[in-house]
This record gives structure tokens, sequence and C-alpha cells, in this order.
């Protein structure tokens, strides 16, 4: 947890009950916080306490903390008559701890300052006609005991900003001893369903960062990489539906930044943890150092989960007569795996306005498993059979990112100047051995085939950026920025399998399955933004990107028509937001949010890759390397406001994507069933969102989300193999929702509880539908050793072993109906310790490389 003096945005309501009534909750755009859609570091807005009488008087001052001498930032300045407690004017202090109060009338007020984990200070003060100087106040803190790690100001749960919505992780107990599929869960707006998938308002079409930064840990799969971040080092996850210009313009959905723990803390400062469970079990640790200039920060941990499953399928044909049987399938088996995640980082402040950083982190991930599957072949009954198969299944990954920047900033306010440099490398192999026997069982029967696959999966990206902000008054800041990434893919893929009416079934190489796959993509852009304020309550923020995206796909084993992918195109993408503050102030805190964007999403290697996994041979999968990108056009209308202790939070949106790439699935000459990707025609979504967060009492909150929206797909007829198949056109549509309540209570002597809970409705595919899914969570916490230390008990789905995942396909050639039983409840035990003297250090402005421009695969190694 973070200690009070850190630069909270917190407002005067749990500071200062004098403004309960005038005040928006933590997090919230109070009365000098940037507008809506600034960028970071932009001028304070208009406060929204109602404005003195207009003068000519000018108040102006500095406020340092009395211990470090260091600036509050964001600390609240209210002025106030000598007699009541009406404010008649304020606003909050800026990143250096300044504040200004202008257009007031001469006379003698009260000057209220105050920030969450600081003694509020109230003076006299007499404003003159012109100028008056307050000069530097000095803010105590209200709580120091730096014997030890000890909270004294606090966040929401789950908090709203005008351009993203935040979720406090490390707020949330629930989470403890999990990992960042848990913690995704419970973020507004997310869905992460059981295998581990993640959405975003109803898309998969979503960028994950790590610290506002790519990671090779997601290149190859991001439920994957969600297993592999412990809950317990994630500080927040924002939630970016309609991202600036200077974002990289995919993830079309929007952008998931998860942020992962760093202290900035003056000394020598640590934690560790531990966590047993009946799914997975878990251990991490932190050390952290800062000392004047220079500040290192470090993590390690390491984890292991146990899954079993088991699943059936049933497919018909579909034929001139109506429906007949042709395949029945029922399989069960285990994965067990494990892995670690570790980090270290740098930061280095050589002189004022210089700031260096360095950061390193990687991955380790392995797992195997073992799986049986009898296989009941009806149709066509001249090839009628029935097999069972013992698959092993193995996968192992690892990556690892290293990271550097440059920032310069200088005496002008938000004027800033970075230049940033990372590299990242994903590794994976996936392989599966395979012995087939006759019959339902292997026991007492012969082996009738053996087969064997690796794939190598090799992700290599360098990327170079320079982002520059000079603004023209406190209201007008312009951006712009280059960026180029290179990457360089490659898919490796043997298959041996056992010759056609051969007497030794040992497997031989099948030249004919096997190839080698090189797919280089370089990216080279460069955008502008301006904001500005046409008036005192509406703001703007005009922007463009231009990428141009070179593409050289080719298979190095074979000679063919389509043995080659180039691409060549440039595209201009504008962005544009308005923000209006009505000032209301029996409302304050109201903002109204119009933005529109146009996004571009890039298909990776998950989508690309041309490996055939025929571990089942009668339903394989694999990639499509002559995937096109996406183009969407984003439209958002969002409304905030804040009621006393309270915030609604509400949204109306539509996606309209052109080239979507959507699974597909046909059934061969062979009788097989062939899962792999195109670019249908247009896929639309019509929704609107819902997010509220109230506190009955001072101890209990309670928050809640609430996304319904209309999806309609549609693709024309497509052809597989060469032409010698093709499907009707298909179009589906429907509603969707999803919603989730969050509820903890803080009772006496460190004692917690909290519940969360989720459901989401039945999903709409091209070819089919899902099954709705329910998720649930319940956590008791106590803190120990003078908070030094807490136990937490969870419970995850207690009330149900696993939950049914079925879907049902349904094209012009078969329907299937398939059961996958994911195993869900768990118990864990979960115990951190926090060690250190800590002293508060202010954060500063620090630029960061995202990458957010190509589309992630699913769950699982490879396709499923």
């Amino acid at each position: 947890m973070k200690n009070a003096t850190l630069p909270l945005l917190l407002t005067s309501l749990l500071a200062a009950p004098v403004l309960a009534q005038t005040t928006p909750p933590a997090g919230t755009p109070v009365g000098g916080q940037r507008p809506a859609g600034a960028p970071a570091g932009a001028a304070p807005a208009r406060p929204i306490l109602p404005a003195a009488a207009k003068g000519a008087g000018r108040l102006e001052g500095t406020v340092l903390d009395a211990t470090t001498k260091k600036p509050v930032e964001f600390a609240t300045v209210t002025l106030l008559p000598l007699s009541g407690n009406t404010p008649v004017d304020g606003g909050v202090c800026d990143e250096r701890g300044r504040f200004a109060l202008k257009g007031l009338t001469a006379g003698e007020f009260r000057l209220q300052i105050s920030f969450v984990g600081y003694a509020t200070q109230t003076r006299t003060v007499t404003v003159t006609s012109g100028l008056t100087a307050v000069g530097t106040v000095q803010l105590a803190s209200s709580a120091q005991n730096l014997g030890e790690v000890k909270v004294t100001g606090e966040r929401d749960v789950i908090e709203t900003k005008p351009d993203r919505i935040v979720y406090n992780a490390e707020k949330d107990l629930t989470n403890s001893g999990g990992t960042a599929a848990d913690v995704l869960r419970k973020v507004p707006l997310v869905n992460v369903d059981p295998d581990g998938n993640v959405e975003l308002r109803g898309t998969s079409n979503v960028r994950v960062l790590i610290n506002n930064k790519p990671s090779g840990i997601v290149a190859s799969s991001v439920a994957d990489a969600m297993k592999q971040i412990p809950a317990d080092q994630i500080k927040s996850v924002e939630v970016i539906t309609t991202p600036s210009a200077k974002y990289d313009a995919e993830g079309t959905g929007g952008i998931i930044n998860i942020i992962l723990k760093k202290n900035n803390l003056e000394g020598i400062n640590g934690s560790v943890g531990l966590a047993a469970g009946t799914r997975s079990s878990n251990g991490n640790a932190s050390l952290n150092y800062r000392k004047g200039k220079v500040g290192l920060n470090s993590s390690v941990s390491g984890f292991g989960f146990y899954s079993p499953n088991r699943n059936d399928l049933v497919r018909y044909l579909k034929t001139p007569g109506g429906e007949e049987e042709s395949l029945r399938q029922e399989g069960d088996g285990n994965t067990i795996g494990g892995g670690g995640f570790g980090r270290f980082g740098l930061d280095y402040d050589p002189a004022q306005y210089h700031n260096l950083t360095l950061g390193l982190q990687g991955s380790l991930f392995r797992n195997s498993g073992n799986y049986d599957q009898f296989n009941n072949v009806l149709l066509p009954a001249t090839a009628a059979t029935s097999f069972t198969r013992d698959t092993d299944r193995r996968f192992r990954t690892q990556s690892y990112d290293l990271s550097g920047a440059y920032t310069r900033t200088f005496e002008q306010k938000r004027r800033e100047w970075s230049v940033l440099a990372q590299h990242t490398r994903n590794r994976n192999v996936q392989a599966y051995y395979l012995d087939q026997f006759a019959g339902r069982s292997e026991e007492n029967q012969a082996k009738t085939y053996r087969e064997e696959s690796d794939n190598l999966a090799r992700n290599l990206e360098t990327t170079l950026q320079t982002d520059y902000a000079h603004p023209f008054s406190e209201t007008a800041l312009l951006e712009v920025g280059a960026k180029a990434i290179l990457r360089r893919v490659s898919s490796d893929y043997d298959v041996f399998t056992t010759p056609f009416q051969a007497s030794n079934l040992d497997p031989v190489y099948d030249a004919s399955r096997s190839n080698l796959f090189d797919y280089n993509q370089d990216v080279l852009s460069g955008y502008a933004t301006y904001g500005f304020s046409a008036s005192k309550k509406v703001n703007f923020k005009l922007g463009a990107r231009v990428e141009n995206t070179r593409i050289n796909g080719s298979f190095q084993q074979q000679e063919q028509d389509n043995s080659s992918v180039k691409q060549d195109y440039a595209n201009l993408l504008p962005n544009l937001s308005m923000s209006f503050q009505p000032n209301n102030p029996k409302k304050p805190g109201q903002t109204l949010r119009l933005a529109y964007s146009q996004r571009i999403q890039r298909p990776q290697i998950f989508y690309l890759n041309p490996f055939r996994n025929t571990s089942d041979s009668l339903n394989v999968s694999y990639g499509e390397p002559g995937l096109k990108p996406e183009l969407t056009d984003s439209y958002e209308l969002n409304y905030t406001t804040f009621i006393k202790s309270s915030v609604l939070n509400m949204s109306v949106y539509m996606r309209r994507t052109n080239k979507a790439i959507e699974s597909v699935r046909f059934i061969d000459s062979l009788g097989v069933n062939n899962q792999t990707f195109r670019n249908i025609g247009r896929n639309a979504t019509f929704g609107a969102s819902l997010f509220t967060s109230v506190k009955p009492v001072p101890k209990w909150d309670v928050s809640g989300n609430v996304n319904v929206y209309y999806v309609s797909l549609k693709s024309p007829a497509l052809t597989f193999e060469e032409g010698s198949i093709t499907t009707s056109a298909y179009s589906n549509s429907g509603v969707m929702y999803n919603l989730n309540l969050n509820s903890s209570y803080k009772f006496e002597k460190g004692l917690s509880v909290q519940f969360f809970g989720g459901l989401n409705s039945p999903r709409i595919q091209l070819q089919g539908s899902q099954r709705a899914w329910t998720f649930y969570s319940l956590g008791l916490r106590k803190n120990l050793l003078k908070e030094k230390a807490d136990l937490t008990l969870n419970a995850d789905n207690f009330l149900q072993a696993t939950r049914n995942l079925s879907s049902t396909l349904d094209t012009d050639q078969f329907r299937q109906v398939s059961n996958n039983y994911i195993y869900l409840r768990g118990v864990r035990l979960a115990f951190n310790y926090r060690f250190g003297k800590t002293t508060a250090q202010p954060q500063k402005r620090r630029r960061s490389i995202q990458n957010d421009d190509v589309k992630q695969g699913e769950s699982g190694q490879g396709q499923q």
C-alpha cells in the first residue's frame, strides 16, 4: 500500500468536511483538474466552485510537504468568507505545488489548504485589487510512522477520470494471492471468460499494456500472460475506450493498461507474499531503494497451477433429408504448469529537468497435460469408425523486455521532450505427442497410429519513439511525435507421422505438413494533437495520426502462388474529443464528453501462424497469413456527475469495423472441421454502459457496472481450399450484456470483508453462440503486526465446482454442440508482509512506450 504523501488525486470531500457539498470524491474531475481529454500535465481546468464576484484581485502561492520540502501535487485550495462555509472560489495545485486564484474582489477571506494524509491548514488572507502573494504553505503529515509502512489516505477501489476508468487493484482484498486474470475480471467494462480470454465492451480487439508499454509476455497469448503476473504486484488497471492520437492507432476496442506497483519512497522497503490454494499457488517478493537522485525497483514471483477438464461434442451434418449425426467425441484430461515473472527498474535524475530510466522484465511459463479423447465417426458411412487418441501436450514460452528513456522537462509548465527505446523478445514452443488406438479404450488394444509435432514461434520487436509537448498558454497544448516499430516474427513447424500402411508405427518427418514461415512488419508513424479551451466550459482536443505499414511474409520450404505475403499501405487516422463542464453549483463535477476516433488493428502471430494443430484429427485449427488489417470508427458520448460521496458515469457508444477479423469454420472434403480466420465484411456494435459507486456508510463501499450492447456481424460468401469449398453469406445479431457488483466493508481492528460477482450473457458469434457464465468471489482480510502484514482468505465460485462453457456452431454445412467443463472452484490463503522505513518522494512525469497496434491472440497455446 502507498504512503499518504504520495500524490493521490483525492478531494476535500475526504480531506476537509467543510467542502463535502461542493467537491466530488476521489479521482474525479474536481476544480483545478485537467479538462476531459486533455493530456497528462495539462493546465488545471476552471474550478467547479462558485466563482466570487469578478474583480482584479489575484491570489498565488506554493504548497510544500513540511518534512521533505517537496511540492504537494493536487492539494485542494479553497477560499472561504470570514463567516460561513460556502466557498467563493478554489482550485487545486499543479505538479509543482503552485496555485493561482484570479478575478477576486478585494477583502478579507479564509484560505483553506488540504490534502489527504496532511493536516488541513487555514489562514486569514487580505486580497487586494492586484497580486496577493501567500508565499509558501507547508503542510504537515497527519500521520507519520517511519518505523513501518502505514496507510493514511486511500483511494476508492474504482475511480472515474475524464478519459478513462481506473480500477485500484491493490485496494481489493479478494485479489490477494490471485493472478492478473482474477484482477481483470473485476475491472468495469472488461470481461474475462473462464478460459481467460479478455474482452472490452464485447470485443476482443483490445490491446493490453503493462506499465504503459507493450510486453513480450503477451505476444503469444493474453490469457496465458495473465496467469503469469501475480495480483499482489498490480497497483491498478486503466481502461481507455477512446484513446487520443498519441496512442498507436490500434486496439479498436480500446486499451487495458496494467500498472504494476512501483515504490517512490525514500529509503529501503519491500514486501514478501505467499499464497496457497486448491487451483494455484504463488510466491512473490519486492525490494526497492531510493536515495536522492537514484531509485531502484525490483520484484520477482513464481507460481504453479493445476486444472482438470472434460468435454464432449456432437456434430450434425445438414443433408437434403435433414440433420444427421456424424460425429460424437468425449474427452477428459488435466493440465499442470507454472512459471515466474521478474522485473528491475532504475531511474536517475542527473540534473534538474533531466531524467533517465532503464527497465528490464522477463517471464517464464510452462505447462503440460494429458488428454484422452474417444471419437465415434458415423458419417460418411463408408468411413465410419471409432478410435481413441491419447495425447500429451506441452507448451513453454519465455520473454523479456528491455527499455530505456530520457525525459527533458523545462521551467515552462507542461513543456516536455522525450526519447524512448524498447526491445522485446518472445519465444514459445508448442508440441504434442499422440498415440491412436482402435475402439473406445487403449486397454488391450494395439496402437494403430502415432503422430508428433512441434512448433517454434519467435517474436522480436524493436521500438524507437520521440515525443514533444509545447504549451502556448494555460489552456492550449500542442503534442507531436514520431515512432518506428520493427517486428520480426517466425513460425517453424515440423510434423512427424506414421506412414500409410507402414508396418513400423514410428513417426517419420512429413514434409507436406512442415514448413518455416517468416513475417516482417515495419510500422512508421507520426502524430499531432492540439488541445485548447474554446470557452470557460468547453474544451477541445483535435488530433491525427499517419501510419505506414510494410509487410513481407514468406514460406521458405515450398514454392506456391500463395507462398508469400506482401503489403504496403498508409492510413490517416483522425481523432476528436470535446468536453463540456456546466459548472452547476448544485451538481458540481458534471462533465459531458463526446469523442470520435478511427483506429486500425493489425493481426498478430496468433492469427497469422499457418501451423496446423491436428492433435484432434477431426477438428484442426490454423492461422491465415494473408489477413489484412481492420479499420474501425468509434463514437462515444460520456456523462459523469458526482453527488456527495457517489459517482455516476454513463456512456453510449458505437463501433463500426470494416474487414473485421473473425473466426470461421468449415467442413473440408475429408469431413474434418477446420477453424481459421478471415476478414469478414462488417462488424457493428451499438451499446450503453452505466457505472456507479456509492458509500452507504463511511466503512461500506459499493460499486457496480452494467453494459448492454447490440452486435451485428455480416460476412459475404467465403471460399476455402483454393475455391473447392464455398460457404454461404453469414449474418448474426442480437443483444448481449454483462454486469458486476463489488462491495467491501471495513470492521474494527483491521478486519475487512469483500464480495465480487459478475454475470455475462450468452455470446453471439458469426457462426453460432456461447453460453452465459457467472463468476463470484468472497474475501476476508485481517491486518497483523501493526499493519505491516495481512492474512487473506479467498473463495472463488465455491457453490459449484465446474462451469460448462458450452457453445453452438451453426453453418450451412453442419451444426455442432460442444460442452467444455472448466474447473473454477478455488480456495486460497495468502500472507503478505511489508517492511522498510519510508518517506514520500514526489513522482515525476515520465514517458513510456505504448505499442497498442496489433490484434492479440486468445487463450491457449496457439489455436484451439
